[in-house]
């Protein structure tokens, strides 16, 4: 991280061109995430961004976040479906086709897939082809954005298979201008 605290990092990640935030936090107590979080809020919310909460269904429901992200090893998307209601958005995280099809009829309302390339920020992630992708692109008809290992250099390799969005972290968060970053990142994704 090139700032001094995540909430600066979220709010440069906007101003570039951000158009979804998640709050992603695996070392910290339940407390510790949940001020984060309110505080996270505050600028999602200044500059009207849905804020997505990572695994943590307490904290997203507790802090009237957009809605939240699960994996294949958190609460099942049908149990996380049932919890936050239709109201709030769910993301699922999936790596294959039949975990794809399952998300989308438990009730996803986007699919992360990946990791489309090794990442630092998951490790024991397992990489996804793009001949995996494009089944999956073929098999749902909700939006799917790409994550792992996405970046300048990386982004072009996903023209031309329907994808609806990137996610990134160290490609934006890790950079000396954390704005700019986010502004090439979004200009070469619309390209």
């Amino acid at each position: 991280m090139s700032t001094a605290t995540i909430e600066e990092s979220v709010e440069l990640a906007i101003k570039g061109g951000c158009t979804i935030i998640q709050l992603r936090e695996k070392n910290c107590s339940s407390w510790e995430f949940y001020q984060l979080a309110l505080r996270v809020k505050e600028i999602t919310d200044q500059y009207r961004v849905p804020l997505i909460v990572n695994d943590r269904i307490d904290i997203a429901l507790s802090i009237d976040a957009a809605g939240v992200h699960v994996g294949q090893n958190d609460l099942p998307a049908k149990v996380a479906r049932k919890i936050i209601g239709e109201d709030k958005i769910l993301g699922v995280s999936v790596s294959n086709i039949d975990e794809a099809i399952i998300a989308q009829n438990d009730g996803a309302d986007y699919l992360g897939v990946g990791a489309m390339y090794a990442t630092q920020t998951k490790t024991d992630a397992q990489t996804v082809t793009i001949d995996e992708l494009k089944k999956i692109r073929q098999s749902v008809n909700i939006p799917i954005v790409v994550i792992g290992g996405i970046n300048k250099h990386t982004i072009g390799s996903f023209k031309g298979y329907g994808i609806d969005g990137i996610a990134v972290v160290s490609a934006v968060i890790a950079q000396n201008d954390i704005c700019a970053s986010a502004h090439e990142l979004v200009t070469l994704f619309k390209q």
